[in-house]
């Protein structure tokens, strides 16, 4: 059951972003898209509450429940990200806007960028590593929580290897090729917002 409800809040969530932003550029219609939007974090509660349904039934925490968790700080860190960055492609394709500024790809520009995703995915794992912990806490000593611990670590193993990754690009900043000029470092409040 759980599988099939990730499977569908996944769906879910890339079926309210394509209304959104469609009722947001084809009909113009700007505050129903906003309250399109504003759905997509009612699919992880609905995630959130069914798995702690099943877990009180007496269900055994399993590699579902985990997964179930992951998905939910997954969603919540890059949530956000996802649906601005996809906002900026359909204002650029189907609402006339200046095309979406693409990550930097040289220097410090891009060592702040890979930093900030790895942000992300500290803030990601802290909250599944949260959801988690409190299930193992909520099942006790009545259950096996093998699988919910097994998934602590993939969560962690997660932010280790983006963590790598960043870290990779401040050790060793690509160069931007003779003759191209290395991007200048912008805050979110300089980039223009469709």
């Amino acid at each position: 059951m759980i599988v099939a409800l990730i499977i569908a809040c996944e769906v879910g969530f890339w079926v309210l972003l394509a209304l959104g932003l469609a009722v947001r550029y084809l009909l113009k219609w700007r505050r129903t898209s906003v309250v399109l939007l504003l759905c997509e974090p009612v699919l992880e509660l609905v995630l959130f509450v069914a798995t702690a349904i099943d877990l009180k039934r007496g269900a055994e925490p399993g590699w579902e429940h985990g997964l179930a968790a992951l998905y939910i700080g997954y969603t919540v860190a890059f949530g956000h990200y996802t649906i601005r960055w996809l906002d900026g492609h359909a204002a650029h394709r189907l609402g006339g806007g200046p095309p979406p500024r693409k990550p930097p790809r040289y220097g410090r520009a891009r060592t702040r960028h890979e930093a900030r995703l790895w942000l992300r995915a500290v803030y990601g794992g802290a909250v599944a590593l949260g959801l988690l912990q409190l299930a193992v806490w909520y099942v006790g000593d009545s259950g096996d929580v093998s699988s919910l611990r097994a998934f602590q670590w993939v969560a962690i193993r997660t932010v280790g290897i983006y963590g790598l990754i960043a870290l990779g690009y401040w050790i060793w900043p690509k160069k931007a090729p003779v003759g191209e000029e290395e991007p200048r470092l912008t805050t979110d409040k300089e980039r223009v917002r469709p």
